[in-house]
């Protein structure tokens, strides 16, 4: 095995997280700090191109290709479970959306013991990264490294949807990230000149530059170096050969949701049931990790429309592809620039919320399923998710074989609860799609289709149709319990030398999309890094 060499920093992992670590922590240039990352460069034109995350997910280039297991919930169904292989891991390949969540999401993680996570705590991290279109102001950052950008297009009957939306009380709001996001709008999106603004743009090139990080990629983590009950380095695997490399600080782990308790499993920490059963020694009993798997759960449902212009007519229309392309060879703008949703809502399904637990993205395109071919109909998509859902799942390994995807079980719906959400949200937007405003586009239910119409069938037609929106978190979520994979710090429990720093340390997911949200788990946790290094050098 190669020795290469001692480091301050080991971070696993250059995506969403990384990236905004490996920035923050060599500003410091005594800092020496390696980055390694699993997949390769991001310097792929369908990620660069917006409308390219078609291109990207399913594409072993930039996507590991994962699966759940199959899903009572969903019929029985296993689902493609995207995750970003490249340099900027899922922010090289989602939708681009960007999404705080609501103030009462953080409020409740500082109820529950997390001391720090509070909204105001963790609204200058967000204000900290921000170059927000409209300038800086109490709610927004100007001159940060992730960009946030009005969308270049626009669609009339997304603009009807709204309209009709209204009708019901889900009134336009101008902007989702004030800590309450009830309303309706144009989402805004992590892009710069119609181009995708993933982490690796926005904050690894800039220190790339920097003599104190090194960057390897295609260098995949086999497990941690455990010495007399600390973690002291990392063991990865390149072109055949395993390396190892020591963290005189911290061991960093930005692998994500699935990925980090993966390689904790590997390197011994978890369960110990889990671990015996896949003949690994047990270095760290921990309860919790792989454990609490959560994510949101978007019903599609699908509307075929007269009169209006979609991505469906122009991508089947020769005319069509071309005046896209040239559009945005001659702008960067038109549909090529556009995120996969441009148009958003967030709503109750009972009044008697106190927020919104609806989130709607609504899409000038459709498909039977996410990946197959556009219709050739015109058509759009309503597609509504929980926000808060109460199922949860885990995320474990089958094997020590590092090549083998762990075993993904987010069992969806498996709650009363999550059920009659998503019945009830099918209802909802029925109702909107009945809208005076909506009446000149003669909208037309294909999926789950308006035969499905008891309880039973749309439970039935919504296990059918249903889909992930990409957002797993929590499988090593912080808190102040036994349970709890890492404390409010972010330290691993019960054994020195690591941090995790992704989403999988939600304790509850957040009310939104998660991108920007890991992207201020990760400043946040920068932050605590360079100070307590302060403190110990002190």
């Amino acid at each position: 095995m190669r020795v290469e060499g001692e480091y301050d920093y080991v971070i696993v992992g250059a995506g969403t997280a990384g990236c905004v670590l490996a920035n923050r922590l060599t500003e410091d240039p005594r800092n020496r700090v390696l980055l390694l990352e699993a997949g390769g460069n991001d310097n792929y034109h369908w990620v660069t191109i917006p409308v390219g995350y078609l291109y990207c997910i399913g594409n072993p280039r930039t996507d590991w290709m994962m699966k759940t297991a199959p899903e009572p919930g969903l019929n029985g169904r296993s689902l493609v479970y995207p995750r970003g292989k490249v340099l900027g891991g899922c922010t090289s390949v989602n939708g681009m959306i960007y999404m705080r969540g609501q103030a009462a999401d953080y409020d409740g993680w500082r109820q529950a013991g997390n001391t720090g996570w509070g909204w105001d705590d963790v609204l200058p991290y967000f204000i900290k990264s921000e170059d927000h279109h409209g300038g800086g102001n109490a709610m927004h950052g100007a001159g940060g490294e992730w960009r946030v950008a009005r969308q270049r297009l626009s669609w009339d009957i997304l603009e009807a949807v709204q309209r009709g939306a209204s009708e019901f009380g889900i009134e336009p709001r101008s902007d989702f990230n004030d800590g309450d996001n009830e309303g309706s709008g144009l989402f805004e999106v992590n892009q710069s000149g119609g181009r995708r603004w993933n982490t690796a743009k926005g904050f690894l090139r800039p220190a790339l530059n920097r003599p104190n990080l090194r960057l390897v990629t295609q260098a995949e983590a086999e497990r941690l170096i455990v010495e007399d009950g600390r973690v002291a380095g990392v063991t990865y695997r390149q072109g055949g050969n395993s390396v190892q490399a020591r963290a005189g600080r911290e061991v960093l782990l930005a692998a994500g949701a699935i990925n980090s308790p993966k390689l904790l499993e590997l390197s011994g920490i978890g369960r110990p049931e889990i671990l015996q059963k896949n003949g690994i020694d047990v270095r760290l009993e921990s309860q919790g990790v792989g454990e609490n798997l959560q994510d949101h759960l978007q019903i599609r449902m699908v509307y075929k429309v007269s009169g209006a212009q979609t991505l469906n007519t122009l991508f089947h229309s020769p005319f069509g592809k071309l005046r896209m392309g040239l559009q945005y060879a001659l702008t960067q703008s038109g549909p090529l620039s556009m995120a996969p949703s441009q148009f958003g809502m967030f709503t109750k399904s009972d009044a008697a919320m106190a927020t919104p637990d609806l989130e709607y993205h609504v899409q000038p395109l459709s498909t039977n399923r996410l990946g197959e071919p556009l219709h050739e109909f015109p058509a759009i998509t309503i597609s509504v998710c929980n926000l808060r859902p109460q199922s949860r799942g885990s995320v474990h390994i089958e094997s020590m074989d590092l090549n083998r995807q762990p075993l993904i079980q987010p069992n969806y719906l498996s709650t009363a609860a999550d059920r009659d959400i998503a019945v009830r949200s099918v209802q909802q937007a029925r109702q909107i799609m009945t809208a005076k405003a909506l009446q000149p586009y003669r909208p037309e239910e294909i999926l789950p289709g308006p035969e499905v119409s008891t309880e039973a069938d749309l439970l039935r037609g919504i296990g059918d149709i249903a889909t992930t929106i990409f957002h797993p978190v929590g499988t090593c979520r912080m808190g102040v319990d036994d349970r709890a994979v890492v404390t409010p710090d972010l330290r691993l429990r019960g054994m020195d030398g690591l941090r995790i720093v992704d989403a999988s340390i939600m304790p509850t997911i957040v009310s939104g999309n998660t991108a920007s949200p890991t992207v201020m788990i990760a400043e946040k946790a920068a932050d605590m890094i360079r100070r307590g290094a302060r403190l110990s050098a002190a």
